[in-house]
């Protein structure tokens, strides 16, 4: 007999009315300007009182007005906030704690940082919650470093391939790396800033853990030229896709010694989450079609044997069978991911599903039971989440629709009523009584807020449709910056995709030649088969054994060294500088040579 619900949701918008606040001047909608005032003070109380209360320790404790470290002592408030200050105009505040990070932040630390954090919540189940040394440092870092001429800092000659805050990001992923040297080239889940991976760590790493690195480090690769970054991350992804299910599903926990699943409940939430969104935006992010294709399959999958009702539940991920029919609140990203793809009817159905628990409680519990329609026991908490928030900015640049701006409303109604304290924005402990825990987590300013704010301020330059840019000088030529199409990283720090060509021209330029070079020696080797594949024109074949790459049946082209070229004709040259084109008896011979 197949789960179906038992409680008509649409009845729950009606229990615990919120207070609307101030409507639109038609009386039909909020008015964006009078919220985006208001959460602009929210961030200024939040911000401030970090500063002043807590800094540089990495989170506030606004019960106590106190800081305390919880991810390795790197100001992690201060690094996540960075962004959000150009987002809402603060230029001179960017450029002071550019600077003041620039002179305080030390990666060179015997701390042992987590790669991800994951907490064993059950026996039966692992949940493990956002990844933030890679997301949040590297990926605040990077941001900051692209919006840094926006904001009016001085830059270094070479921006935006070189620059202090790029170095920082660079520095930051290379105490990462020693993470990815297992036997499957999935990460270990924390390493030692001095030591690399403690013995005797634990191989057991959540899904979302793994395939969460494709935005940051293919980006670092990019400007940096060091292509390591972006090839671990391509190899964590591609063993995930290996190791899924026969239906496509992956479970939460993995063992990335073995590659055997420890935890095998299959959904959209916790430990998973980010490993499905980071398929979608690497794809965007780099024109990729592969990532696009795995996300695709596992999204019929996803359809096929955990949705219900438009909602989506947990099942056993080789069987299909409902595990734990619960909503979490860390799934409120899927109608923005949707949204991503252009699924839009999805995305509106599953989102007005999670909006109707957001009007029963003034928020979303971190676990909501479907059928009986209430919250889980032990798991009653709202720590300020954005994900609700960022799938309705999503929806809203995409439909318009009202209701995605009473959502903003709400939210911003129910955090100053239940959680504004005097030294900032407490958790909500639990939702049913509203008691509020000693923490204001970084993400709040990262990503709350800044969604909040870009849901109301629909002119903001994030939002910028490519009629306005700037053209920058690099040593590589001429390339262009800030015409929108930001990619949000899962901390909410966004990416100029842009910023990705400017830094390798002349390695694509150098690449070029080598594919010459590898089609004259091939043609002299054997003449008569002139048709024959070169490296640059046909699949690349990875290699095998422990730690390598292997092929699934549907993703030809994991990874190169080089962008996907067509094959060049032997009869043209591209055009390239002049330095590049010297040869002598027929060989090409490199500037470097």
């Amino acid at each position: 007999m197949p789960f179906r619900l038992l409680v008509p949701f649409g009845l729950l918008c009606a229990l615990l009315p919120l207070h609307h606040g101030a409507p639109g001047p038609d009386g039909t909608a909020p008015d964006p300007a009078h919220y985006r005032a208001r959460v602009k003070a929210m961030f200024y109380h939040a911000y401030d009182s970090y500063l002043e209360n807590a800094f540089p320790y990495d989170e506030l404790r606004p019960l106590t007005c106190d800081g305390h470290d919880t991810w390795g002592s790197f100001s992690l408030t201060l690094i996540d906030a960075l962004d959000t200050l150009l987002i809402l105009g603060n230029v001179s505040e960017f450029q002071r704690v550019v600077e003041v990070l620039q002179d305080n932040v030390d990666f060179d630390i015997d701390v042992n940082a987590s790669v991800f954090e994951t907490n064993i919540r059950d026996p039966n189940f692992m949940e493990g919650s956002s990844i933030r040394l890679p997301t949040l440092v590297v990926g605040g870092l990077l941001s900051a470093h692209l919006l840094s001429k926006r904001a009016g800092v001085e830059v270094e000659a070479g921006w935006p391939c070189s620059g202090p805050l790029l170095r920082m990001a660079e520095e930051a992923a290379r105490k990462l790396l020693p993470a990815f040297q297992t036997p499957t080239g999935m990460p270990y889940g924390t390493v030692n800033l001095l030591h690399g991976v403690n013995p005797g760590e634990t191989p057991v790493t959540c899904t979302a853990g793994i395939g969460t690195f494709i935005v940051e480090f293919a980006t670092l690769s990019s400007l940096t030229g060091d292509p390591v970054f972006e090839d671990v991350a391509r190899v964590a992804l591609m063993r995930l896709w290996e190791s899924r299910s026969d239906i496509g599903l992956v479970g939460n926990h993995i063992d990335v010694l073995t590659g055997k699943w420890v935890a095998q409940d299959a959904g959209i939430g916790a430990g998973v989450d980010s490993y499905f969104e980071y398929l979608v935006k690497g794809a965007i992010l780099l024109q990729d079609k592969k990532l696009m294709a795995m996300f695709l399959e596992y999204n019929k999958a996803i359809r096929n044997y955990t949705r219900f009702d438009d909602w989506y539940l947990w099942v056993q991920m080789y069987k299909g069978t409902v595990s734990m029919p619960v909503f979490q609140s860390l799934e409120a990203y899927w109608p923005g991911l949707q949204t991503l793809i252009g699924d839009i009817d999805n995305a509106m159905r599953t989102f007005l599903n999670y909006y109707t628990v957001w009007k029963q409680f003034g928020g979303l519990p971190e676990f909501y039971n479907i059928p009986q329609g209430y919250t889980v026991e032990k798991r009653e908490g709202y720590p300020l989440r954005p994900e609700l928030i960022e799938s309705a900015m999503y929806l809203y640049r995409a439909t318009g629709d009202p209701t995605l701006l009473e959502l903003g409303r709400d939210a911003v109604e129910s955090i100053e009523k239940i959680s504004k304290v005097e030294c900032g924005f407490a958790t909500i402990k639990d939702l049913r009584d509203h008691k509020l825990d000693n923490r204001m987590e970084s993400f709040f300013l990262a990503e709350t807020v800044k969604y909040l704010y870009l849901l109301f301020d629909p002119t903001n330059f994030i939002h910028n449709n490519g009629s306005t840019f700037d053209a920058v000088i690099t040593p590589y030529g001429e390339c262009i910056l800030g015409a929108g199409g930001y990619i949000f990283n899962t901390e909410a720090h966004p990416i100029d995709p842009a910023a990705l060509h400017c830094c390798r021209r002349l390695k694509e330029e150098q690449w070029e030649v080598e594919d010459l070079m590898r089609e004259f020696y091939s043609l002299k080797r054997n003449r008569s088969r002139f048709q024959k594949k070169t490296m640059s024109s046909g699949p690349w074949e990875p290699p095998t054994g422990p730690g390598t790459l292997s092929s699934p049946e549907n993703y030809d082209r994991a990874r190169e060294k080089k962008p996907t070229k067509q094959k060049i004709s032997l009869l043209s040259c591209p055009s390239q500088p002049f330095t590049s084109k010297l040869a002598l008896l027929g060989q090409v011979f490199l500037d470097s040579s």
